[in-house]
């Protein structure tokens, strides 16, 4: 059976990049996977104190309770930002009653479109924020020759 896109009509040339990510996005389990609970938010003008010459400036807040700065990792692979997060639980000098706060490894991927760029990554009070931003895309109009070929 064939797979007929919403990219596959004439007038999307090149966008094809769209639906590799679409595809992605939905095959993946990594997207699915609740843990640890997430934020994705685009800052307000007066949020934002970084170049006004970014379109959008969007922040991922991860909530990593439990979690010190060497427990995280952060990776940039192919426009996926990969966070890690190692955590072993190697507490032997605790018998708990009841242990109902669990910290457990986790890693979470979002794929980024291109031209996306991190400006920073923070952790404060167990949360892990991460901005990201988009340049504002450029009007270009360009006049293109046309040649006569007989």
């Amino acid at each position: 059976m064939n797979h007929i896109s919403a990219f596959s009509s004439p007038f999307f040339v090149g966008c094809n990049e769209i639906e590799r990510v679409l595809e992605k996005v939905s095959n993946n389990k990594n997207y699915n996977n609740d843990y640890p609970s997430y934020n994705i938010e685009k800052l307000s003008k007066n949020q934002n104190q970084y170049n006004t010459n970014y379109k959008d400036v969007i922040r991922i807040t991860l909530s990593v309770a439990g979690f010190r700065q060497q427990d995280l990792n952060l990776y940039l692979e192919n426009n996926k930002l990969i966070i890690k997060g190692e955590k072993y639980n190697n507490d032997q000098k605790h018998e708990y009653f009841h242990q109902g706060i669990y910290i457990r490894s986790f890693q979470k991927a979002f794929e980024l479109s291109n031209g996306i760029k991190i400006l920073k990554a923070d952790l404060k009070q167990g949360l892990l924020s991460i901005d990201l931003a988009r340049h504002e895309p450029k009007h270009i109009i360009k006049k293109i020759d046309i040649s006569v070929s007989e």
